[in-house]
């Protein structure tokens, strides 16, 4: 069987284009790639409800400008304003303990 040295840990990878895990760099994109996600299960739960992002808005007390920002992961919104959303959409948010 042939050897590969092309094969690496999606970790090295992250490390060598982000920083190591606890630095600055990392963790801003650890932020971003966050907030991406959370916008867009926002997005994807907004177009199952045929919501526009108007409709959400109005719904939450805010402006379409700030959900689309969310959306598009630009910003993250405060915890209230979050819990607002997802139960706008119909979603629900279960808190934990990890099992460990």
């Amino acid at each position: 069987m042939q050897e590969r040295n092309d094969i690496t840990s999606f970790d090295a990878i992250l490390d060598a284009k982000y920083g190591a895990v606890g630095t600055a760099e990392r963790e801003a994109f650890r932020k971003e790639a966050t907030n991406y996600c959370v916008g867009q299960i926002i997005y994807d739960a907004r177009k199952q409800e045929h919501m526009t992002q108007s409709d959400l808005a109005k719904k939450v007390g805010t402006d379409k400008t700030y959900i689309s920002r969310i959306e598009k992961g630009v910003i993250e919104p405060g915890v209230g304003m979050f819990f607002r959303i997802i139960e706008a959409l119909g979603l629900k948010v279960d808190i934990v303990r990890p099992i460990v």
